[in-house]
């Protein structure tokens, strides 16, 4: 069977069974037990194991399943499919796609309308790739760098990007002309309220439309609600999942793990971009 997949040494295509991918050129990378592949070849990788560790994962995994990120997800799925129903058979690529939250949701929604979507998805960390894997088991999952991604050039008409790593020039190669590009950000004020108990002085998220070259803008949908947490888990969960969990003083920290219950803004701008 065809696979979404190029060979990361060679760049052939790679075909795929239940055991392998292999390529014309030799290379073959065993199927791990989970079902993705490993395609992150030992020159690029920084550590031992990167990417998330198994207790991030399962502390993210736990968060979103409680459907507190699911109106970013539905607005994601609304607009895939909206562009997809303009083209048969799209191939989608989420990348640094996670626990495949938004993978397994973007796969259901496509499934409306798609006989059998072809969705793969890539991520550094071999503990989220085990639950992506399991969350979207008709997807093809691999262990790679968003900014050297095993995807052929021009291979897919959308690609998706939740708070990953942004390799603007390697999403331009993968996506065909025309292709969708889907880039989720923090709005100015997203999480205020955590960050009034974490800093003495919190300021808001810059919020700037970017331009990138390859690319054309096209439309941003803004998703604003509030929601409130009443476990600690759910909280500190939050709070691992941003930036601040490497950069919060103990004290912030501290304070924020005191808490019984935090009632808080959530707002992301989805930026839609067209390839030119």
């Amino acid at each position: 069977m065809k696979s979404l997949f190029c060979c990361p040494l060679c760049g052939r295509s790679l075909e795929r069974d239940a055991a392998r991918w292999f390529c014309s050129g030799g290379h073959s990378f065993d199927r791990a037990a989970a079902g993705y592949v490993h395609l992150l070849p030992a020159n690029r990788k920084h550590s031992q194991n990167p990417g998330d560790d198994k207790s991030m994962v399962a502390a993210r995994s736990a968060f979103l399943d409680k459907g507190y990120y699911a109106p970013l997800r539905d607005a994601l799925c609304q607009a895939v499919t909206e562009y997809a129903a303009n083209f048969p058979d799209p191939v989608l690529v989420d990348s640094g796609c996670g626990e495949g939250y938004y993978t397994a949701g973007l796969f259901r929604a496509l499934s409306e309308t798609e006989p059998a979507p072809k969705i793969a998805g890539v991520d550094l960390s071999k503990a989220a790739l085990r639950r992506a894997a399991k969350r979207a088991p008709e997807a093809e999952f691999a262990v790679a760098s968003v900014y050297h991604l095993p995807i052929p050039d021009g291979a897919a008409d959308i690609l998706v990007n939740i708070f990953s790593p942004l390799a603007i020039d390697e999403f331009a190669r993968v996506l065909r002309p025309g292709g969708l590009f889907c880039y989720a950000v923090p709005s100015a004020r997203h999480l205020w309220e955590m960050k009034e108990v974490l800093y003495s002085a919190p300021y808001e998220n810059p919020v700037k439309r970017e331009a990138y070259n390859g690319f054309t803008w096209r439309s941003v949908k803004e998703i604003r609600y509030t929601e409130n947490f009443t476990e600690r888990a759910d909280i500190m969960a939050l709070f691992g999942m941003t930036p601040y969990a490497w950069k919060t003083p103990k004290d912030g920290i501290a304070r924020l793990e005191a808490l019984e219950q935090l009632t808080c803004q959530i707002g992301f701008d989805l930026h839609l971009y067209q390839r030119i």
